[in-house]
């Protein structure tokens, strides 16, 4: 270890970033016995990006967008969903950091980190810098979104990310999306349903490029339904002044002029300030800690977790991370990536699309021979809460091995989803037969009611 210095703190373990998976296993450690320090680069960050810039303030978001009745002023009725999840992520980065630093083990240090050498690191805010040796160190820097390098793009006032969205109060009146996944489509859900004029630019011949045509198809069909213009095989060549996007598509050129354009292109781990070549740490072409099935990097007591270790970028698989470390630090040392089994997904547009598992192409293309039960929600009879909560749009799809009567992968594209998509990827874990699921008994009315006839009606095997 790096010899003392003046302004050095000494710790058991270091947790770089106040994420799902530090400050989880932060408060663990601590429990434990062990004198953790945990650093945070800004006070606005406490508790990580879910909370602050992502999965709650765009949740609520959707929340509140489905709220807007035809006559409310949509800049008023925007403004105020703005500061209610403002109210609301301040509430929770308050609470995640009174949890944390009121604890007896755990100290919580607001400022820049950087590796100095393998245990040491330098913590720098704008009154000075302190250093911090730990025994084990824990990096959970997250993500951070990327601004691809068109023409204009980064130069343009008009340029926003999805952090920059939710803390803005002004309403755009005609936004471009750039980029047709996840992100882009949950943004131009939300806008729309707040009234502005959207329009998404995806470079690909369809938007959900990884799922199956048909549930691209229901997506697309929804998104257009409620007023979002999705332009598919567009390449985005310039920002034209401060507000005209420029793209081609089908060999013609075409321009759109709006109020806000937002780069959803996907985001990626945030190591650039730490310096990583200080402590021997390795990483990826695209900037990823580079970790093994144990979340162990090149360094065999610094620890990946979640966005910054290039796995998916969810908040639950950071707190399973949070599970796979402490197991090291705390247990038997048998947990692992490997483990994670039918780990599901939700897009939450309006009405949500949440997967698991594989989808029909690749089912069939890994050589199973399938069965496929499927059924537009608003024909599913036992499924009265979607007309009850008004929302009967949407497809619900089983892939079933045909030998074993297993769930290979579902993809819901309905009310409720986000939800129902849980009990399926526990009944695969569990390899829970899809006639078990099926002939289940569920609570009435409810959506996993569903389940009773989308299994057993079979469209194609």
């Amino acid at each position: 270890m790096t010899a003392a210095v003046e302004n050095t703190l000494w710790a058991d373990v270091v947790v770089i970033g106040f994420g799902k998976g530090g400050k989880v296993a932060a408060a663990a450690l601590g429990r434990a016995g062990r004198r953790v320090i945990l650093i945070e680069r800004s006070d606005q960050m406490y508790g990580g990006t879910c909370p602050n810039v992502g999965c709650v303030p765009t949740k609520a978001l959707v929340h509140h967008s489905g709220r807007r009745r035809p006559d409310d002023s949509p800049q008023e009725w925007f403004e105020h969903a703005i500061g209610e999840v403002q109210a609301l992520t301040s509430t929770f980065r308050a609470g995640n950091y009174d949890a944390l630093n009121g604890a007896e083990w755990i100290t919580v240090l607001t400022g820049t980190a950087h590796f100095v050498d393998a245990h040491t690191v330098a913590v720098s805010n704008g009154s000075g810098e302190v250093r911090v040796v730990g025994e084990t160190i824990l990096v959970n820097t997250g993500s951070e979104p990327v601004i691809p390098g068109i023409p204009g793009l980064r130069e343009s006032p008009r340029t926003v990310t999805n952090v920059d969205l939710i803390h803005t109060t002004h309403l755009p009146g005609r936004l471009a999306v750039i980029g047709g996944g996840y992100l882009g489509i949950e943004f131009a859900s939300i806008y729309r349903r707040f009234g502005t004029a959207v329009t998404v630019l995806e470079a690909s011949p369809r938007i959900l490029g990884r799922e199956d045509d048909d549930i691209a198809a229901a997506a697309a069909e929804i998104l257009a339904g409620d007023g979002v213009e999705v332009v598919t095989g567009a390449e985005v060549l310039e920002i034209r002044g401060e507000d005209t996007v420029v793209y081609r598509k089908d060999g013609r050129e075409h321009s759109l002029t709006v109020d806000a354009i937002l780069a959803a292109t996907g985001r990626t781990p945030a190591t650039a300030e730490l310096r990583l070549e200080n402590a021997g740490v390795k990483t990826t072409e695209g900037g990823a800690i580079e970790v093994d099935e144990h979340l162990r990097t090149s360094q065999s007591h610094i620890f990946a977790l979640g966005d910054v270790n290039g796995g998916p970028q969810f908040t639950y698989i950071s707190l399973d991370d949070s599970r796979i470390v402490l197991d090291q630090l705390l247990g038997s040392g048998q947990r692992s990536t490997a483990d994670r089994i039918a780990v599901p997904q939700t897009l939450f547009m309006s009405p949500p699309l949440a997967t698991v598992g594989l989808t029909e192409k690749a089912a069939r293309a890994a050589g199973h021979r399938v069965r496929i039960g499927m059924q537009r929600v608003a024909d599913i009879v036992a499924m009265p809460r979607a007309y009850i909560v008004e929302e009967t749009r949407g497809v619900m799809k089983f892939v079933i091995d045909a030998a074993s009567d297993e769930i290979l992968g579902a993809a819901l594209l309905s009310v409720d989803a986000q939800e129902l998509i849980n009990t399926v990827a526990l009944a695969m874990r569990h390899r829970i037969t899809a006639t078990e699921l099926r002939e289940s008994i569920y609570t009435h009315p409810s959506s996993t009611e569903a389940f009773n006839d989308v299994l057993g009606t079979i469209v194609r095997s």
